[in-house]
């Protein structure tokens, strides 16, 4: 669509992946990745399953959501602060007790309860993991390679993703909910292991810190204040994919709807990795630096309309392939992100920064799973799914009008991305 402008770009993942650290920390990112997503397929199953009610749905993703909230402006400044990389093996320590309680929940028949006490706790690491994977990111990787890094990253990542969910639900199929935590614990602790092999070799110097947590927490927001693109990018996100995912509704609509079963679920969450990883891998060798926010705003909008497929689909190859389309273009809105973010922000910053990010990010999706749950238990779960899609692309609207710097940026240099 776009003309593409880097020379020889099929080279570059190939001198990412030989940069000393990369490929380890890739791997243990994976195999987290690959934990979480069997977990959150399990956990909405099994929840479901105990309840039928849409609402319980709503409460899983309230459970994780609220310990974020409240502990991810902390997770930054410590982040800035302290060891990134120790900081990722103690919360992915957490997550690994975490699916260890789920394991001994599901064994002994545990309530509902416990499972959103548990996810509570969850919720707290995942404050901690996603600042910190994103901070540690640029550290071990040089300036030069970072786009690259970016793209790769993205696209292996996303492609755990894929096999993390069918695998999930033909686990749970198999064993039950035993069998898939007892998994989830193994990989958590395979990732924290390979840590020990990712040196940080371009860490900066940090600078003179505010006095009090207070100060350091408001220079974060400042900054992200201050750059209306950065913001503005951000903040559509967290409204587009808040207000019209539809992730939450996934076992509703494999039971109810389609009538597809626990590894008919699985495979519908993979469909949007599948899109995802697929635009990735085309972003990784086939970059483009031009006309950046306006493809952003144009992959939003392809994802509220696949939304909008899939809410009103019968038919599990149409709602597969809605759910397809709707993660190829949030890989493109996330590649248009993460370098516009990643690009414009000083390493003494990256901690504070990537936390706001997070924040959002995980209103979106967490605060998101609890919208898409009460709507369903309100208005009905296709109904609540529709005006999810309808929405996205009123966000997507009022956002080209309200952030209009934004819509007009060609590459990512013009966001003013500071030294690193």
């Amino acid at each position: 669509m776009f003309a593409v402008s880097t020379p020889d770009v099929s080279a570059l993942p190939a001198s990412v992946y030989r940069q000393p650290g990369f490929l380890p920390f890739l791997i243990s990112r994976v195999l987290a990745m690959f934990a979480v997503q069997i977990l959150a397929v399990v956990v909405a199953w099994q929840v479901y399953d105990m309840t039928r009610d849409p609402l319980s749905l709503a409460y899983v993703g309230l459970a994780q959501f609220i310990p974020m909230l409240l502990l991810l402006m902390p997770a930054g400044d410590l982040i800035d602060r302290y060891d990134r990389k120790r900081i990722l093996s103690l919360s992915w320590g957490l997550e690994a007790v975490c699916a260890a309680a789920l394991l001994w929940l599901s064994l002994s028949g545990g309530a509902v309860t416990g499972i959103y006490i548990v996810l509570v706790f969850y919720g707290c690491a995942r404050a901690f993991t996603g600042p910190a994977l994103s901070s540690l990111l640029p550290q071990i990787v040089p300036r030069d390679k970072l786009a690259a890094a970016i793209a790769a990253n993205s696209m292996i990542v996303r492609g755990s993703t894929i096999a993390g969910p069918v695998f999930g639900g033909g686990l749970y199929a198999l064993g039950g909910g035993g069998l898939t935590y007892a998994a989830c614990l193994l990989f958590f602790l395979a990732g924290i292991l390979l840590l020990r092999w990712v040196p940080v070799l371009y860490a900066e110097k940090m600078q003179a810190l505010e006095a009090t947590a207070w100060q350091r927490f408001t220079a974060g927001i400042r900054f992200i204040r201050s750059r209306p693109i950065i913001l503005g990018t951000i903040s559509l996100d967290l409204f587009a994919v808040l207000l019209g995912g539809v992730v939450a509704l996934l076992p509703i609509y494999a039971q109810e709807v389609l009538n597809v079963g626990p590894a008919g679920l699985g495979a519908l969450r993979s469909a949007m990795a599948l899109g995802e990883v697929m635009v990735g891998f085309y972003l990784s060798t086939r970059p483009f630096n031009r006309h950046v926010g306006m493809t952003m705003f144009i992959a939003v909008a392809i994802f509220g309309v696949a939304n909008l497929v899939f809410a009103l689909s019968s038919l599990f190859w149409l709602s597969f392939a809605a759910l397809f389309v709707a993660g190829g273009a949030d890989m493109v809105s996330m590649y248009i992100r993460s370098s516009l973010i990643q690009f414009s922000t000083p390493d003494a910053m990256r901690g504070r920064v990537n936390a706001v990010n997070m924040l959002f990010i995980g209103s979106s999706n967490e605060l998101g799973e609890f919208r898409a749950g009460s709507s369903a238990a309100w208005f009905g779960t296709v109904p609540a799914a529709v005006i999810g899609g309808l929405c996205t692309l009123g966000v997507t609207g009022g956002w080209m009008l309200a952030f209009k710097s934004l819509r007009r940026v060609d590459r990512f240099e013009d966001a003013a991305p500071a030294k690193l």
